[in-house]
């Protein structure tokens, strides 16, 4: 599919016009990081292989033979794979992607079998799911856009285009919270009673809880007619917030093909719910009924809608869906206030905040907390009251970084960042602390990581790739366990589980920017790189790179080619979608090799390194580094300057210029 003009970079912007570097500076002793993170790329190419051969099939399909008895299930499938092309994107092998595209293709294959999918998209389910089953899309957009544009596009229209029965423009709502493919999908669940599993009754507690009791009562929660007729009627019915992390997929449709319809959409649904937000006294309302008026099917409630803040996971999925849509709005605007619905309901939390240990919280993920805290699980610190109901504010966790970061990543504005010094003072766990735990979102180190930009821990990079090892060669074991196990659907989680591609720790250090938002989010980055030999995505192989520092006038980042024969060519881009532009570059230099001494000396001096500046006026850069060399560049950059772009510096335009 052709581009849109809007994704054209220019032709200063070329590997053979684009400003050039050279690095200069003998690398002597590879520093730990740098053989720590080529290491971690050499045990991801084993491990993905690894999870392939046990775990999937010819055709790229997971290794299932049951069926799907509710709603849930399609996420599961796709979750597996959401970060296989990302690490493709970051440097893996040159075969990852199209061993990601073979498992989209399969598993789509196997749900549309099961009655999951129609034309290839979810029928009907909730955008807390949905978000996660589309990362993997995403990133293959990212990965090769004119391979995927075609279903990008028929995807987003299923919400641009009212007839597709998802979206209201008269009252600017989203039809209903469990939309997709099939506008025959109404309400949250098939049959008459809601699928209750006991486990969820204990953990997240009952949704209507201001309901009366029904009449005949007491029953049994698998049997309340409340969990059928009630839920439907006031649940599944209008928009909710969590809906919001539906503009990602616009976004995504945006950045493919410049159409205006696509940016449009997301200003008016997004300006939608910031209007509601405002109206509420900056705390974004999770409900909105079919007139297009907050709380019309909840006697008047903003709490109340599905997914939202009083069921079942309360700011957890309400801000991160709003932040994805926030985000989406400024990308496609230029206008940052967007971000304030995100920005004063998080600090209407932060207000709300109590100090304890986490063994007196209310939390209803105890377990998250339990892996994530370890001891410090007794320590008293900051905890946010994630939900709301009749009763006021409950359900105490730790303050969660991801979304202050992601705000702080986008608009590197003092407001941003002060937020997350004041969260960092409060808590009384130390920032720099780095643990191995599992999170599904591969994430959950964004403070260590804010800790060490902000020169407070020199040594996270090693300790952040070591806990990532941990991790990988944890799943492996994980791997040899479960690997023939028949997966009953109840525990069709456990290839989640058993994922061993761990990215997290290569996007902070290598791209300089947060692990991707979970629930629907697309990447931030401050810097991409490519292979200028090879003509892919991602650093060459024995190429580290670190970035120290991502404040706008110094974006700073070292690149080491480690191979001691082989010359590497690296272009550096500036943002995940070309959307900064570099400003100018200093980077060190070694003026000559005196340090190599006379020609029978035993030693040798160490090489005097000084620093020298180019001008830049572009979103590429190219670096060459001869064997055995290093090179910091330090970045003067001016973000979100330019429209974002899946291009690559190698694509051609349609008049044949060289991009």
């Amino acid at each position: 599919m052709p581009f849109s003009s809007h994704d054209h970079v220019s032709g200063e912007d070329s590997p053979a016009s684009a400003p050039e570097v050279q690095a200069t500076v003998p690398l002597l002793e590879p520093p730990g990081w740098a053989l720590a993170q080529r290491a971690l790329f050499d045990l991801l190419d084993h491990a993905w292989r690894r999870f392939e051969r046990d775990f999937t099939g010819p055709d790229g399909r997971l290794d299932y033979s049951g069926r799907l008895t509710t709603r849930d299930g399609v996420d599961d499938f796709y979750e597996v794979f959401f970060n296989w092309p990302q690490l493709y994107l970051l440097g893996g092998a040159d075969d990852l992607l199209a061993a990601s595209e073979r498992h989209w293709e399969g598993v789509t294959r196997q749900l549309t079998e099961l009655g999951m999918l129609h034309d290839e998209f979810e029928r009907g389910y909730d955008w807390f799911h949905q978000g996660e089953s589309l990362l993997l899309l995403y990133f293959l957009c990212m990965a090769a856009p004119d391979r995927w544009a075609e279903r990008a596009l028929r995807f987003a229209e299923l919400y641009v285009d009212p007839a597709k029965g998802n979206y209201d423009p008269g009252h600017r709502v989203i039809t209903r919270p469990h939309n997709g493919s099939d506008p025959g999908r109404t309400g949250l669940f098939d049959g008459d009673v809601y699928p209750w599993l006991p486990k969820e009754a204990e953990t997240y507690g009952f949704p209507l809880d201001w309901i009366p009791e029904a009449d005949g009562g007491p029953y049994p929660l698998s049997a309340d007619p409340r969990l059928g007729a009630q839920m439907r009627d006031r649940m599944g019915a209008g928009d909710t917030a969590l809906n919001l992390a539906a503009a990602g997929l616009v976004l995504n449709a945006w950045i493919l093909s410049g159409e205006d319809r696509y940016r449009d959409w997301i200003v008016e649904y997004v300006d939608a719910w910031r209007e509601r937000t405002r109206e509420q006294g900056g705390l974004i309302p999770d409900n909105v009924g079919p007139d297009g008026v907050v709380g019309s099917l909840l006697e008047g409630r903003w709490y109340g809608g599905h997914y939202g803040w009083s069921w079942p996971h309360g700011w957890h999925s309400v801000g991160s869906a709003a932040c994805v849509a926030a985000l989406a709005a400024a990308t496609v605007t230029g206008d940052d206030d967007y971000l304030s619905m995100v920005a004063t309901s998080l600090d209407t939390l932060i207000e709300r905040g109590k100090v304890m240990p986490h063994t007196e919280a209310d939390s209803s993920l105890p377990s998250k907390w339990v892996a994530e805290l370890g001891p410090d699980i007794h320590t008293p610190t900051l905890h946010l009251p994630f939900r709301h109901n009749d009763s006021g504010w409950f359900d105490h966790n730790p303050a969660t970084p991801p979304v202050p970061v992601a705000l702080w990543h986008h608009t590197a504005s003092e407001a941003d960042r002060a937020r997350l010094e004041r969260l960092r003072a409060a808590d009384g766990i130390d920032w720099r602390t780095v643990r191995p735990f599992r999170a599904k979102e591969e994430s959950g180190h964004e403070k260590a990581w804010f800790a060490f930009l902000a020169g407070d821990d020199p040594g996270y990079p090693e300790r952040i790739l070591a806990a990532a090892q941990a991790q990988i060669r944890h799943r492996l074991r994980r791997i040899d366990r479960y690997g023939d196990l028949d997966v009953p659907e109840a525990d069709i989680h456990v290839w989640q589980q058993c994922n061993p591609v761990a990215t997290e720790a290569l996007v902070q250090l290598t791209w300089g920017g947060p692990q991707v938002l979970y629930n629907g989010g697309l990447q931030q980055a401050r810097l991409r790189y490519h292979d200028a030999d090879a003509r892919r995505a991602g650093l060459p192989a024995d190429v580290a790179a670190l970035v120290t520092s991502i404040a706008p006038e110094a974006t700073t980042v070292e690149l080491v080619n480690l191979s001691p024969g082989t010359d590497r060519t690296v272009i550096v881009q500036a943002g995940a979608f070309a959307e900064h532009t570099i400003a100018g570059v200093r980077y060190t230099t070694c003026a000559d090799d005196g340090w190599i001494g006379d020609l029978y000396d035993y030693g040798h001096t160490d090489p005097v390194v000084g620093e020298t500046e180019a001008p830049c006026e572009g979103a590429f850069l190219t670096v060459r580094l001869p064997a055995s060399t290093r090179i910091r560049l330090t970045l003067r950059l001016r973000l979100r300057t330019r429209t974002p772009s899946y291009r690559t510096p190698f694509d051609t335009p349609a008049d044949g210029t060289l991009l």
